[in-house]
């Protein structure tokens, strides 16, 4: 390529958002001289890494907006404890048909035996698979949605909390209600998932 047609090229490229292909065009052009690509094969392996780039920066911005206290995966979760635990329908749960059927999972235990993990992990698995997410406490939720009602943006904030595809509730019943935030998370002001 000529230097000219180079600058034009990565003022398009810039123009239409195309980050990875601006800076990897020319050791991708230099790799397909020498490895005889056809134009297509070029064009391809130009869109590819744009795309995985772009998949990237998504997976993460879903990552960020699900504000997880802290990243846990299924790898990571200790099955020597608790001891009846059954993992193949706990394994199976990370499939997420229940997202897509729009069904509720629930955790139940005792403390200290993994539910919060395996939510985080179910929620960081539904990013990585393109799914929004919102991890939250119970108390959390409560007091955010008060303080929303108290400056008359319920209505805002709600649609906030339900943009989700799997929103992630942790600690119920940890933290005893008022009747005011039961009344906004049980009444009907709130579907819980």
């Amino acid at each position: 390529m000529k230097t000219t047609d180079t600058t034009r090229l990565h003022e398009q490229l810039h123009y239409l958002k195309l980050p990875w292909i601006k800076e990897n065009l020319e050791d991708l052009s230099t790799k397909a001289a020498q490895s005889k690509w056809t134009y297509i094969d070029f064009l391809s392996a130009l869109i590819e890494g744009e795309t995985n780039q772009r998949m990237d920066r998504a997976t993460h911005r879903r990552l960020a907006a699900a504000r997880f206290p802290v990243i846990k995966t299924l790898d990571t979760f200790d099955w020597s404890w608790p001891k009846q635990i059954n993992q193949l329908e706990v394994r199976d749960l990370f499939r997420l048909r229940f997202i897509k059927e729009h069904q509720n999972v629930i955790f139940l235990g005792g403390c200290g035996l993994g539910k919060s993990h395996l939510a985080a992990a179910l929620g960081h698995e539904a990013c990585l698979k393109g799914y929004r997410v919102l991890f939250t406490s119970i108390a959390e939720l409560i007091n955010h949605l008060l303080a929303a009602q108290t400056e008359h943006r319920l209505k805002t904030e709600i649609k906030k909390v339900l943009r989700p595809e799997l929103l992630i509730l942790d600690e119920l019943g940890y933290i005893p209600l008022d009747k005011h935030g039961a009344d906004l998370l049980f009444q009907g002001h709130l579907p819980t998932v």
